[in-house]
């Protein structure tokens, strides 16, 4: 068991909160950031551990200055960073997408990633010692039809972590792109296809996808390493899917 600190985004649901939960059973603390402060109040009533919510916008930069400013000392100097908040939005080829679509992609996926990481990082490289942990997607590496800008975003996380990483070379500080293939159980294919429950639910029909907490046990695993063992990438798919046109076996 630890006191140590654990920062993680979009925690209201799925990964996220499956991840709070299994970073809570390693004794961390908490700071949980996301839109719906009743979905995040229900998660911190069920752990046992100290935890701080943050109920913004992610990409409400000056919300995200605000609370990161006024939160109480114990949970200012995070341990862990889990840049979990993200977004698909939309299947349509690319001359028929909505441009807001791509921009708010954009906006969530690389900036605003970006940015919190950005805040968060020079109090990790003072104390020497940390973890940042992106969550990219396969989507980053293998095209399919209708990915077009939401793999560019995933490619764009994949390439900042390997990057952050030289940069803070020589420093006790690890950093981890994850990239996860098909996931159930969450609300991704539902806010990607603009609150369309039958075809969100066709996207997992006759397949055993990957669940959150399959994504949040890799996440206990490279956080609970040695410190000095640094996991640059971890890509997992469920045995239903495979690359080569990311095809899907159907049952």
């Amino acid at each position: 068991m630890t006191s140590k600190t654990a920062f993680i985004t979009g925690a209201s649901v799925g990964i996220g909160r499956a991840t709070a939960n299994v970073l809570a059973d390693q004794g961390y603390q908490l700071v949980l950031l996301a839109r719906r402060a009743e979905k995040l109040d229900a998660l911190a009533a069920q752990l046992s551990t100290p935890v701080h919510i943050i109920a913004c916008d992610i990409n409400d930069h000056a919300a995200v200055d605000a609370a990161l400013h006024s939160m109480p000392e114990i949970f200012r100097n995070p341990d862990v960073l889990v840049n979990n908040a993200g977004l698909a939005l939309g299947i349509k080829p690319a001359d028929q997408t909505d441009w807001l679509d791509w921009q708010t992609m954009i906006q969530t996926n690389c900036l605003s990633l970006a940015y919190l990481t950005r805040k968060i990082l020079p109090s990790m490289v003072e104390r020497n010692q940390g973890h940042i942990i992106n969550l990219g997607s396969i989507a980053g590496r293998y095209p399919y039809q209708g990915g077009n800008v939401y793999g560019a975003t995933k490619a764009f996380v994949e390439q900042f972590s390997r990057n952050l990483r030289t940069d803070v070379l020589g420093k006790q500080i690890r950093v981890t792109n994850l990239s996860p293939g098909i996931i159930g159980n969450t609300e991704f294919s539902l806010v990607r296809l603009h609150g369309d429950e039958s075809a969100a639910n066709a996207v997992y029909d006759s397949c055993q996808a990957l669940t959150p907490e399959d994504i949040a046990e890799c996440i206990r695993w490279a956080v609970t390493l040695p410190a000095h063992v640094n996991i640059n990438e971890i890509e997992v798919m469920p045995t239903c899917q495979a690359a080569g046109g990311l095809a899907i076996a159907r049952d």
